[in-house]
């Protein structure tokens, strides 16, 4: 009886793991910018986030003046990498936030 109940605390810690280890792979960065007005300035902000490795999906809400980057495990995002980005596109940057996906 002891032995069985070893063997199902070791499977459920098993389990807990690897569902952690997955929880924790991708991230999501929430950055804040001013000047993005219309959807063409969203597009050119897309595209050139898309150009980095690792970028899996981008959202731009134009209304709040916020850019969500979801990331591949491994990838991360500096600021000074995005304040460049930003202000070659003609936006400024001015935070970010990063969370687990």
């Amino acid at each position: 009886m002891k032995k069985q109940s070893i063997q199902s605390l070791i499977v459920a810690l098993a389990l807990l793991w690897t569902t952690g280890s997955w929880a924790a792979a991708s991230m999501q960065y929430t950055m804040r910018v001013d000047g993005l007005a219309c959807p063409y300035c969203a597009y050119g902000i897309e595209k050139k986030l898309n150009q980095i490795k690792g970028v899996e999906h981008v959202d731009v809400d134009l209304k709040k003046g916020i850019v969500i980057v979801d990331v591949a495990e491994g990838v991360k995002l500096q600021p000074e990498q995005m304040k460049k980005l930003f202000k070659d596109a003609g936006f400024t940057y001015r935070s970010m936030e990063r969370k687990p996906l």
